[in-house]
């Protein structure tokens, strides 16, 4: 329905020479150039995981790491297996995870489920960060180059930003889900050109395919680009009534052939995500509701960017980092928004979109400098029970802005390409480069910081535990993964491939209400077990505490109990010699075999 190639073909190639808006074409060498820079950039975020790739975690978010190598481990094991990838019985056991209600990456799990299986999860989730950032940054750049901008220069630097903003490189810690964004511009650009004559057929196919594809990477960015299309399409049917009212038709056939198709595709994973096993309604508390994007975070430096340092997280950064733009940059993306306004609509309507998305993220209670304020944010006027609005955080919304701070950079580089013959051209050239580089380059990032992490026991990595499992039984780690407690145990379902079941876990699933918590329902010698580590010291063992404890047990379908070593290991080797009686040294873990027990 838009049509910018006015804006397009007003901008001059360095040559002198205007370029139309061109389609899917052989890449020039230029392009393989743009893409090796960002491959090369990927590499460099994650150095600090490759230097040591069995043994590192993001330090930022070390849980969720494990999570999404666990992701990986399912998708491999999904593929291996030829069993159901919606659905996972290898954690939480016996109940399981619904996977389609939680963030499952299905859309990269199961491609990579060859380099998983190979080279284990560890090896396949850095590929997976590095290529998703260096992906993002690449579709961006062709999205620029052929429909936005003329200047091949203004496509790198606005691909580079889009793929390796500080919002973007924040959620890498640990969330490469929110770097995964490699088809939005795709699907962006599908969007607007539905209405173009003779398109609107194939336009829709394709937009179907790429809607279907999205939903297993990352449904809530898919949710932001789908409120971002329709805030263009409206702004775009305000400046250009006459050319939108003539393309409607088709760009509503389009529209509905792509949502036909997605439906088609994605149907019944979406109806699972909310009616099978284990799916829930809504996130118990609201946890996310009220997580906005504090005012000053647009004007300050993220810690993974080089001007950025890590204490400022000790205020305004106990969120997360969404925006982080620093005061050049978004003074710079003012003077573009001010300087473009009446030539150019694509500004004008990047401009708009930027303010907007930046107001709709400040949430229900306004935050200044780590501060919450009494003044009332525009999310207050929401329902908190808002079908999918209230599992969705009001700060995410500023990801829409950073996307239009990235247009109206590159919209500025290609004014500036375009002075190549203005009077004092090469004078206002350089110094314009020179502001937009100021600008942007003290958010370049950093290698992502990570920290040390020891594998899995020798008894659980060769193969020691099997003659203690056997089918349907569950090996039992301790402590017992949850969304607190039990990292290292985590990996050791993962970096196994998921040999064995496991109770409890790091997920989201459904409470006794239907509404979604962190983790399993608690139990009571998981809770035993976690307040043994919180104190440091295990509690005195009633009778009551070891009939529970073979109540849970049971529950579990547990055939044995693994303690590895941790710092709490001794007051849980107290603990569960208290619950089940003296256990066995077996290799490197303390273990207690259940099976005389439980039954």
């Amino acid at each position: 329905m838009v049509d910018n190639s006015s804006d397009a073909e007003a901008g001059q190639a360095e040559t002198g020479r205007p370029r139309r808006w061109r389609g899917l074409r052989a890449p020039a060498r230029a392009d393989v150039l743009v893409i090796g820079a960002y491959v090369l950039l990927g590499v460099f975020v994650c150095a600090n995981y490759w230097a040591d790739i069995q043994h590192r975690v993001s330090s930022h978010l070390p849980t969720d790491h494990s999570w999404f190598e666990w992701l990986l481990a399912h998708g491999a094991y999904s593929v291996r297996h030829l069993e159901n990838p919606l659905f996972s019985a290898r954690q939480n056991a016996p109940d399981g995870v619904n996977m389609m209600a939680n963030t499952s990456v299905l859309g990269i799990s199961l491609p990579l489920a060859p380099i998983t299986l190979l080279f284990g999860p560890q090896v396949s989730y850095s590929v997976y960060l590095g290529g998703a950032l260096a992906a993002t940054a690449a579709t961006s750049y062709w999205m620029l180059s052929r429909h936005l901008v003329a200047s091949r220069g203004a496509a790198f630097v606005g691909g580079a930003f889009l793929g390796f903003a500080p919002g973007i490189i924040h959620h890498a810690n640990g969330q490469p889900n929110f770097a995964s964004n490699f088809l939005l511009p795709l699907i962006v650009v599908r969007v607007l050109r539905l209405g173009e004559p003779g398109r609107w057929l194939r336009g829709g196919v394709v937009l179907g395919l790429l809607v279907a594809y999205q939903i297993f990477i990352n449904e809530e960015m898919l949710l932001l680009t789908a409120l971002a299309c329709a805030a263009i399409v409206l702004l775009y049917a305000v400046f250009r009534w006459s050319q939108v009212r003539a393309r409607a038709w088709n760009f509503v056939r389009g529209l509905g052939v792509g949502a036909a198709l997605a439906l088609l595709l994605a149907g019944y994973p979406i109806w699972y995500q909310f009616n099978g096993p284990q799916s829930y309604r809504g996130l118990q508390g609201g946890v996310f509701h009220n997580w906005g994007e504090d005012l000053r975070a647009f004007v300050t430096y993220s810690r993974d960017t080089i001007a950025g340092s890590p204490e400022v997280e000790r205020t305004i950064g106990m969120t997360e980092q969404n925006t982080w733009l620093g005061w050049p940059l978004v003074g710079l993306a003012v003077l573009v928004a001010v300087l473009l306004w009446r030539t150019s609509v694509t500004a004008r309507i990047a401009s708009l979109l930027a303010v907007g998305f930046a107001l709709a993220s400040l949430g229900r209670q306004v935050r200044i400098d780590g501060r919450v304020t009494e003044i009332e944010g525009p999310w207050h006027l929401l329902p908190e029970d808002l079908p999918l609005v209230e599992m969705m955080m009001p700060t995410r919304l500023s990801l829409v802005t950073v996307a239009a701070v990235g247009i109206l950079i590159a919209l500025a580089w290609n004014e500036v390409a375009r002075t190549r013959t203005a009077p004092g051209g090469p004078r206002l050239r350089i110094l314009a480069y020179a502001a937009i580089a100021l600008a942007l380059l003290p958010i370049f990032p950093r290698p992502l910081p990570a920290q040390h992490i020891d594998l899995p026991p020798h008894f659980i990595t060769s193969g020691a535990w099997r003659p203690y499992v056997p089918p349907g039984r569950t090996l039992v780690p301790v402590p017992i993964p949850s969304n607190v407690h039990g990292l290292s145990t985590l990996r050791w379902s993962a970096l196994t491939e998921q040999a064995f079941p496991i109770p409890a876990g790091y997920f989201i699933g459904p409470n006794a209400e239907g509404s979604g918590v962190f983790g399993a329902p608690s139990r009571p010698t998981s809770m035993l077990i976690y307040g043994t580590m919180d104190r440091g010291a295990a509690p005195a063992v009633t009778e009551e505490n070891r009939r529970q404890a073979i109540e849970d047990l049971r529950f579990w379908k547990a055939s044995v109990v693994v303690l590895g070593d941790h710092p709490a290991t001794p007051a849980l080797h107290v603990l569960l010699a208290g619950l089940l009686g003296p256990g066995q040294r077996v290799d490197d873990v303390w273990l207690w075999d259940v099976r005389p027990l439980v039954g």
